[in-house]
């Protein structure tokens, strides 16, 4: 599945049999297994593109228990939906996936959601290593002409990259000294060295960590006799988040933010995976389930 484009997607991919035979090679490559009890005893039953357990005689289909099970959307138009939001620098809206689709916005946007629900990084992951760029920003929302420095219902979030490695964002109540220092201890390898701009937040970390900082009021934008002193990384990661915002979404709820920076996250670092449509449908195989009505009764955090 190798840099498949639309075109090979349409003629592989043309009618549900298709479908759900890929889906079942990603599911059980090694054989179909019952998600109940595992056994690989399991027969066919044809006529209703579903399978039936020998041991446990439980009866379900290669769609039972991931984010595809009951929906009414045919497994091409989701598969299809799929390639275009991994495909989509800058991110595909609900609106734009509707006219695409030719379906209804609800089912454009629960269909948006599922999908960035299935590529939710992981909880537990690694501390980042080498050189970490850091830069907290805000994104959404209006600016207030009035004031001098920060937005006006606008989101905290702040970015980390691991030159070389994998970007990670998250949303922030505040960027204070004690949440941005504290993100850094948690999620950067005391061996790394982190690179930030003057921001004062950010000066206490030269106790935990080996610290550069550049200077970005005096137009200081990099430095250092190989000029790897910079931020410019995780700042041309937030500008292209930022522009799928201006030139796609157009706004963002806060109380969903993260699940927008978990789509943007996944697609970053995939940038350069030439089975990242693969990929991803292995994500929804193994993502847990979600119901429209968890989705729209979501508490802000």
């Amino acid at each position: 599945m190798e840099d498949m484009n639309l075109i090979q997607l349409v003629q592989q991919f043309s009618d549900e049999k298709k479908c759900r035979a890929y889906l079942e090679a990603l599911r059980w490559p090694d054989g179909v297994k019952c998600p109940r009890c595992q056994s690989g005893k399991v027969y066919r039953v044809l006529d209703r593109d579903q399978f039936d357990c020998d041991s446990c005689r439980y009866q379900f289909s290669v769609t039972a228990g991931t984010i595809f099970n009951d929906t009414h959307l045919p497994l091409w138009k989701w598969f299809i939906a799929v390639y275009l939001m991994m495909e989509a620098k800058k991110s595909l809206s609900a609106c734009q996936m509707q006219r695409m689709l030719k379906v209804a916005y609800r089912t454009a946007w629960y269909l948006c959601h599922r999908i960035r629900k299935a590529i939710e990084e992981a909880k537990v992951k690694p501390q980042l290593t080498g050189t970490v760029e850091v830069d907290e920003t805000y994104v959404g929302g209006k600016y207030d002409p009035r004031r001098q420095r920060g937005p006006w219902e606008k989101q905290p979030v702040v970015g980390l990259l691991q030159r070389g490695g994998t970007f990670e964002a998250r949303t922030i109540p505040t960027p204070s000294k004690k949440v941005l220092t504290g993100i850094v201890n948690e999620r950067v390898s005391p061996e790394a060295t982190v690179m930030t701009d003057e921001l004062a937040a950010y000066k206490s970390l030269n106790k935990t960590h080996k610290h550069e900082a550049v200077n970005h009021r005096a137009e200081e934008w990099v430095r250092g006799d190989l000029r790897e002193i910079h931020t410019n990384s995780v700042e041309s990661a937030w500008s292209l988040f930022k522009r799928s915002i201006v030139g796609s979404f157009h706004q963002i709820s806060k109380k969903h933010m993260d699940a927008y920076l978990d789509e943007f996250e996944w697609r970053f670092n995939n940038r350069e995976n030439p089975f990242l449509f693969r990929d991803t449908l292995v994500k929804l195989l193994t993502a847990s389930t979600m119901e429209y009505k968890e989705l729209v009764s979501k508490k802000i955090a």
